[in-house]
């Protein structure tokens, strides 16, 4: 019988298992798996309850490689994939990781290279000894995909070594097991901005989100409190990011640039829009003339220690907590969290943001669990109940249609990520319905490159649009849909006659070419400004919603100007990305198996209180209800 924590005892269960004939070379722990080193994978890949057995038995992640002595060369390998990959898979490319052993094959359709029930990858793997790891070729290419690839090619060595290094720390016994699991508020409690959860048992510190509050950029407040005597940086075991927001990962290179060494856990989506996020967040930093927390090198560094993971998959991040991710529906690849701590010690749920109701870009949250005993919940929308999907979409159209009309034009700040690819959606739409005449929509800021990353990973979308993509359609393309490509363009659009609508970031007027444009068409009330987002407290856009009709803008000579909003402002609720307070109730009312605990953040007080007070009296005493302030710690499980 193997024994938790054990080592010697992991591999010995391996060797008991595997059959001499698939000639193990060596094992090797690296990071979450344990990977087995075979000469013949053949007796593997025909006899697959083998690695069953032992996945069961050890509750362990296996990942079979092939040792470098049986691989065929490049070329060899190249021939025969081409051989056994159907022509209409559309393969564009192939890398190979000589390190990890890997053959990266880049293709339109992906299902096509992998084969029925896995045939062709299996036959590679035993003609080549190449592990075969399959990308998507998009029908816009992603610069930043194909970034975060080179950049772990390149540094395969490295990634390697630190995925061992994790491995054993991860693998290693249990000293201290079931005494306690606390957690401290970081940031992100009583408030929207720069959310971080530290997780501790005697065994392990875990961070989940480490963000900044986008509308205090520059000063203490951006950051969440990580000076904490428990927080040690260069001893934590694993940081959990939840989706590529940077009120959730805006921080995460920081960590780098003071001693960490670990893991960062996120899908693969969240990967590559945090790193474009963080790189466009350092730009604006440097270009307002204040000085970031963090450089490039941090950027790159953290790709190194990604560890991404798919929804549902049961990883083991530390030597008692395990960690699955299931799909959050707030926007591509965002993550709701499932700790397992401790052999059934306390089992944590932590939403990140998220929206249970399904949208035009994504399916609804999860809401089914293994065990939970504590649910983290946000409560951004706490106390507002918002309009339909439908309605809003309406509303929106009618706006549009209203400003068009008088020959005005609409301006949407919105969030590269998510909100930007929604509303391009319901634009588009309308247009080919003839609900909105032919107009242009011009997209700007990180519009373009996000859009490319959203169909690089067409399987997690909606079950609608991603039937359209597998169909071979490109949702987001239309000949009305212009991408800008520099100022001047910015310039022409803004001062001509043609009415259209501006899709630009940032979506709280907080920076980017939405507040360029904010400048040039302010002043005309056959304008109109359209907010689709929430507006954090003390950002430009707040204060506009809020009724601020004279603010202070930077000119293009680079002058602090004061300008008049005579333009129409509106806003539309609806689209929002978070759940509101109806949907919010419904998660608690659906949520199997029912936490004993429930911790509301990410709200401001007024929306936390209100939502506390409705689960109270909805739920009655079913619920403990927590609504911790920042620095503030709760003993979930257990005596410290």
């Amino acid at each position: 019988m193997y024994k938790r924590g054990d080592l010697k005892n992991i591999v010995m269960v391996i060797v008991r298992n595997f059959p001499a004939e698939a000639q193990i070379t060596r094992i090797e722990f690296e990071g979450p798996e344990i990977a087995v080193y075979v000469k013949n994978p053949a007796v593997i890949v025909n006899n697959p309850e083998i690695v069953k057995k032992i996945v069961k038995e050890l509750k362990k992640r296996i990942v079979i490689r092939t040792d470098p002595e049986v691989r065929k060369s490049q070329h060899e390998t190249k021939e025969i994939i081409k051989s056994l990959v159907p022509p209409e898979a559309g393969i564009k490319d192939i890398q190979f990781d000589e390190v990890l052993g890997e053959v990266i094959v880049k293709a339109e359709k992906v299902g096509l290279v992998y084969g029925k029930n896995r045939n062709i990858y299996n036959k590679i793997l035993v003609e080549t000894g190449w592990r075969l790891n399959v990308v998507r070729a998009p029908p816009i290419e992603s610069k930043t995909v194909n970034r975060v690839i080179s950049h772990m090619l390149q540094q395969s060595s490295y990634r390697l070594n630190f995925l061992r290094s994790v491995g054993e720390r991860i693998h290693r016994g249990v000293i201290y097991e079931n005494r306690y699991v606390r957690i401290t508020a970081l940031g992100g409690f009583m408030e929207v901005g720069r959310s971080a959860i530290l997780v501790e048992t005697p065994e392990s510190r875990v961070l989940l989100d480490v963000g900044i509050n986008p509308a205090v950029v520059g000063t203490y407040d951006m950051y969440p409190r990580l000076d904490i005597d428990q927080l040690k940086i260069d001893e934590l075991d694993a940081v959990i990011v939840t989706h590529a927001h940077l009120d959730h990962m805006g921080l995460v290179p920081y960590l780098f640039k003071y001693g960490y060494k670990g893991p960062v856990y996120t899908t693969k989506p969240t990967r590559d829009l945090m790193v474009l996020s963080q790189l466009d967040l350092l730009d604006i930093i440097q270009r307002s003339g204040k000085t970031p927390p963090y450089t490039q090198h941090e950027v790159k560094k953290m790709i190194l220690h990604t560890i991404p993971l798919e929804y549902g998959e049961v990883t083991d991040i530390a030597p008692d907590i395990k960690l699955t991710f299931y799909n959050a529906g707030h926007i591509l690849g965002s993550a709701i969290v499932h700790l397992h701590i401790g052999e059934g010690l306390h089992n944590i749920v932590y939403t990140g943001d998220f929206k249970y109701g399904k949208t035009r870009l994504l399916d609804k949250a999860h809401d089914t669990f293994p065990r939970v005993e504590t649910l983290i919940m946000e409560s951004t929308y706490g106390d507002t109940v918002l309009k339909s999907r439908r309605e809003a979409e309406q509303e929106l159209i009618e706006h549009i249609s209203r400003t068009i009309s008088r020959g005005g034009k609409v301006l949407i700040p919105v969030m590269a990520v998510g909100r930007a690819q929604e509303i391009l959606l319901v634009i588009s739409d309308a247009i080919r319905r003839k609900w909105l005449p032919r107009i242009n929509i011009y997209i700007d800021g990180m519009i373009d490159e996000v859009t490319a990353i959203h169909l690089s990973y067409p399987e997690l979308l909606s079950s609608q649009l991603r039937e359209r993509i597998f169909r071979g359609e490109n949702p987001f393309v239309d000949d009305f849909i212009i991408k800008v490509k520099n100022r001047q363009m910015r310039e022409d659009i803004a001062k001509g006659d043609e009415p259209c609508v501006i899709l630009a970031t940032s979506g709280m007027l907080q920076g980017g070419p939405s507040v360029e444009y904010l400048y040039m068409l302010a002043e005309d009330p056959k304008n109109m400004l359209i907010f689709v987002s929430y507006q954090v407290r003390g950002t430009l856009g707040r204060q506009i919603k809020d009724g601020a009709r004279e603010i202070t803008l930077v000119s293009p000579e680079g002058k602090l100007e004061v300008v008049k909003i005579r333009m129409e402002v509106v806003s539309v609720e609806g689209f929002s990305g978070h759940s509101d307070k109806k949907q919010l109730l419904a998660y608690l009312e659906n949520i199997r198996p029912r936490p004993k605990n429930v911790i509301l953040n990410h709200g401001e007080p007024s929306a936390i209180r209100s939502l506390a007070n409705s689960i109270r009296k909805r739920f009655k005493n079913e619920f403990n209800v927590y609504t911790p302030t920042i620095l503030e710690s709760l003993l979930l499980a257990g005596v410290a």
